[in-house]
């Protein structure tokens, strides 16, 4: 879509007597906004932790006595329809109601705040524009038992800080940011800032054609980033790029690579730097730490012109306790499940969401659909799903409760991600959901009207582990651990598999992927570059954390850019271009991508010579003519005039090897085709006389 609607009251619903409707003048309120006055420079400077504790300490009686009404106007965006939905728990675009909007009432300029908080007895707006009074602009219940509280505050616009001052109904006194701000202050501050999402798109022929990039049969190849530590100016190495600069940097280099999509760690507001994102305060607002939201939006849209898809690390599964966001939202558990055995991780010590709560379901809901809709996100990422299915997941006995059948599946949670699955591919077709999963349950990527969870895809994370532990291990033993390089093709087709090499292999002492590799620094190399090639052609879709694509030797540190000095090294400038040439070769090769999930898209020709440590198997899309062949060499034996069983008589010509000296490798190769001889081998009628290089992989395909 070219274009983006505006979320600053352009839409001007149907209200009840006595309520003032909004003039749609959505562009010209915005901009006049900006023009408004605000409290003097000095007072709109500081902190809203400063200002937050003085207004507190300043303020000690049960309730405001210099409470003006006049000062908050009636109004609401919200009809009867929206109340409904609300609290069914069906509606799916509250981030068009809820929160901070900048509109036109009368004639007058000023912003309309909505807020969920039912237990509280008084909320009001405070912020620098009031001084942090308390007293001075109280937001009005609804009428209808919905818990929202809102109003309309003239001569307040864009840019302005701000949170809800709320009085509980047990009688604490609260200061909250706003859970559906569009915009945070930097960390460690903590108010909302008045913004919007309104911004002028150019990604039409992506939007248009998007359903192409995302589908099922094309390649799906995911660079995985942590926006705050994947470079930074050499010149100040504490300062991060903004979402803008990445535009020039990131995106070119993601392209050049042959990626198909990049992946960012979680970017919505979090507080705490070290949890790399997961920790999730405003869900709604793009970290400020990097930019502004349209700064993002521009990023986005860069990655979109050039082809490129985004996907965003999307955290439904838990949120952290600060004071100044959801936990005890209005004085009691109002978005965390009160009962600690379901509301309370011990892995995280974090708060779990009610799952149960048709309002939470809506929150969350709204959320996925939020980045979706306002910054074209092409697809979600859901961490750590496996803890929400389970009821008993890093807890022992005693410390869960069964449920209703005496299992110790969350059903709410099962339910919760059943429905965002459905809004999601109902709402936007052209994207993929992808569950973060690691445990055996069933129908995780298969779709809801079939029993499933309703996912695109999911993680094959047992792929993963059995492999760093067969490439972990000394090549003279590998003989002993052949089941586990072959295990996952038992189960690769009974979900839709991504194969990731992710974030979570390279911290807390696991090392880096290149020095995961046994052996000697050749031979970390050659395994590094043989495990990738193993990945690129194993069935499944890719993801590969940034710092594995140029063999980064240490750990991975978010406090840090990337080691990109280690590319002066033609080791490390081996294992990028042999990245760069796989991508390439899973792109054009109709057999890697085809038929990804489908059985009939692999074939084992050899799969059974543990002696040997070699595998030998057959990819295949629609056309035979396309069907390749890959043989790879698990130890550094070289294997001259090694027999191979092939599909097909013909020639066959090898089309990547990647012990080539482009790779830093050997440069052992099949340098001209080989014709295939009708000798029985492997179970085939046709097979060919190829050299194996040491620790590598070779893939070879039909030629003219």
């Amino acid at each position: 879509m070219a274009k983006k609607k505006t979320d600053t009251g352009t839409d001007t619903p149907k209200e009840k007597t006595g309520v003032q409707k909004a003039k749609p003048a959505a562009k010209k309120a915005a901009a006049e906004a900006k023009t408004l006055k605000k409290a003097p420079a000095a007072t709109k400077t500081k902190s809203a932790t400063s200002t937050t504790k003085k207004s507190t300490s300043t303020n000690k009686k049960a309730m405001p006595a210099n409470t003006t009404k006049n000062s908050v106007e009636v109004y609401s965006r919200f009809t009867d329809f929206d109340i409904g939905l609300f609290k069914s728990g069906k509606h799916y675009k509250l981030y068009e109601k809820f929160g901070s909007h900048v509109i036109e009432v009368n004639g007058v300029v000023g912003t309309y705040f909505a807020v969920w908080a039912p237990n509280a007895q008084y909320i009001s707006v405070i912020g620098n524009f009031n001084y942090w009074d308390r007293g001075s602009h109280p937001l009005f219940v609804r009428w209808d038992a919905s818990g929202i509280w809102e109003g309309f505050i003239p001569n307040v616009g864009d840019g302005e800080t701000y949170k809800y001052y709320i009085k509980s109904s047990t009688g604490q006194d609260l200061e909250k940011s706003d859970p559906f701000a569009l915009r945070w202050e930097e960390p460690p501050r903590t108010a909302s800032i008045i913004a919007d999402t309104y911004y002028e798109w150019t990604d039409t022929k992506w939007m248009k054609d998007r359903h192409e990039h995302n589908s099922l049969d094309k390649p799906y190849s995911v660079y995985e980033v942590h926006i705050g530590s994947w470079a930074r100016n050499p010149e100040s190495p504490d300062e991060f790029y903004t979402y803008e600069q990445l535009a020039g940097k990131l995106m070119p280099y993601v392209k050049d690579m042959g990626f198909t999509h990049v992946e960012f760690m979680p970017i919505a507001e979090h507080p705490y730097y070290p949890s790399w994102g997961y920790q999730v305060s405003g869900y709604y607002a793009a970290s400020s730490r990097y930019g502004t939201p349209k700064q993002l939006m521009y990023l986005i849209e860069t990655f979109h012109k050039a082809g490129v898809g985004v996907i965003l690390d999307w955290v439904p599964s838990h949120f952290p306790g600060d004071a100044h966001a959801l936990y005890e939202f209005d004085g009691t558990h109002l978005y965390e499940h009160a009962d600690p055995r379901k509301g309370f991780h011990p892995d995280w010590k974090s708060y779990i969401f009610n799952y149960g709560r048709n309002e939470v379901r809506a929150f969350l809901i709204s959320n996925a659909l939020f980045w979706l809709d306002r910054y074209h996100i092409d697809g979600l990422r859901v961490d750590a799903v496996a803890s929400m299915l389970y009821l008993d997941y890093s807890r022992n006995h005693g410390e869960w409760e069964q449920n209703q059948f005496g299992g110790n599946e969350n059903l709410e949670a099962i339910s919760f991600l059943k429905e965002f699955n459905e809004a999601c591919y109902s709402n936007f077709p052209d994207t993929q959901t992808i569950a973060e999963e690691s445990t055996s349950f069933t129908g995780v990527s298969r779709p809801v009207y079939s029993g499933g969870l309703g996912f695109g895809m999911k993680w094959m994370m047992g792929w993963m582990h059995d492999t760093i532990k067969y490439f972990s291990t000394d090549p003279l033993y590998r003989r002993y651990h052949h089941n586990q390089i072959t295990f996952s093709l038992i189960y690769a087709f009974t979900e839709n598999f991504m194969l990731p090499f992710s974030h979570d292999e390279v911290v807390y002492g696991k090392g880096s992927m290149l020095r995961k590799m046994p052996g000697d620094e050749w031979q970390q190399f050659a395994n590094l570059r043989l495990v990738y090639s193993y990945m690129f052609t194993h069935p499944g879709s890719k993801l590969l954390f940034m710092g594995a694509e140029f063999g980064q030797g240490t750990e991975w540190n978010y406090q840090h850019s990337l080691d990109w000095h280690v590319l002066e090294y033609p080791n490390h400038q081996g294992i990028q271009a042999a990245v760069k040439a796989l991508n390439n070769l899973y792109k054009t090769e109709p057999a890697l991508h085809e038929k990804s999930f489908e059985g009939s898209g692999f074939e084992w020709i050899d799969g059974g010579n543990a002696n040997d440590s070699i595998l030998i198997y057959s990819r295949k899309g629609h056309d035979p003519k396309n069907d390749l062949v890959i043989v790879l060499n698990m130890t550094p034996n070289p294997h001259q005039g090694f027999r191979v069983g092939v599909p097909a008589d013909g020639k066959w010509g090898e089309i990547f090897n990647s012990d080539d000296k482009k790779f830093w490798g050997s440069g052992m190769s099949n340098a001209k085709p080989v014709k295939a001889e009708k000798e029985h081998w492997h179970g085939k009628d046709h097979s060919i006389i190829a050299d194996l290089p040491p620790l590598a992989a070779v893939v070879f395909k039909r030629v003219k």
